[in-house]
């Protein structure tokens, strides 16, 4: 059996589409929001690191 249909076999028992892609969509709101942070500060954490 390929990855691929393992891969798609895991995702699909555990989460629908409509949560695997809310869930994606709010992790790259965080990437974002991490970049900026340090786009604007030089600190991933301002005050931490």
């Amino acid at each position: 059996m390929p990855i691929s249909d393992f891969l798609k076999e895991t995702i699909n028992d555990c989460m629908t589409n409509k949560a695997e892609s809310l869930n994606g969509r709010i992790a790259m709101v965080g990437m974002l929001a991490l970049m900026v942070t340090y786009l604007a500060t030089g600190d991933i954490i301002p005050g931490v690191f």
